[in-house]
């Protein structure tokens, strides 16, 4: 019987715990390392994993490689298996806290806030600071940033065929909304 009650209890404080997270799995990632005078390189990744615990501000996000889709299919299959190498790093993640975050001062308005972490790609890391406009919806929490990257420091190499076509500073915005 004793083992049964603290069963029951665990499980009731894991479930009052696991509420107290917010989270989508549809968050929207699109980046693109577009030259001019060039083919667009743009990819969308619709189906990213986002949390957020809002009493905390940590944050953290999982993209997988292999689902964001180009209007080419040829260039989605070359930025599978020659850039990101997806079979071998098929998960990019970041890890993060907002600074200042107070969930109860967020308003309709969107409010800018910095946000630190550690972003995991291509089997590198590395510590970024980002900045999101991040505001209080009636569908829940919605988050959106703009910023970039560089492919060299995740080690993700452009080969000297197309090094000119493509931009070693991706573009990168994500669009979200927690529930």
């Amino acid at each position: 019987m004793k083992k049964k009650l603290a069963c029951l209890l665990m499980a009731i404080s894991l479930s009052s715990f696991a509420q107290t997270k917010m989270i989508t799995k549809t968050a929207k990632v699109t980046f693109e390392a577009s030259v001019p005078a060039f083919e667009e390189v743009k990819a969308k990744n619709e189906s990213a994993t986002l949390v957020l615990n809002p009493s905390s501000g940590e944050i953290a996000s999982l993209v997988l490689i292999k689902g964001f889709r180009f209007k080419v299919a040829l260039m989605e299959e070359h930025f599978n298996e020659n850039y990101m190498e997806s079979d071998s790093y098929p998960k990019a993640t970041f890890k993060g806290k907002i600074d200042n975050f107070d969930v109860s001062k967020l308003t309709e308005t969107a409010k800018a806030y910095s946000i630190k972490g550690k972003m995991e790609m291509h089997g590198k890391s590395k510590d970024i600071t980002i900045t999101a406009n991040i505001k209080k919806s009636s569908n829940g929490i919605e988050i959106d940033s703009d910023f970039s990257l560089n492919t060299d420091d995740y080690g993700i190499e452009i080969p000297s065929v197309v090094s000119k076509k493509v931009s070693k500073k991706v573009a990168v915005k994500l669009d979200a909304t927690l529930k």
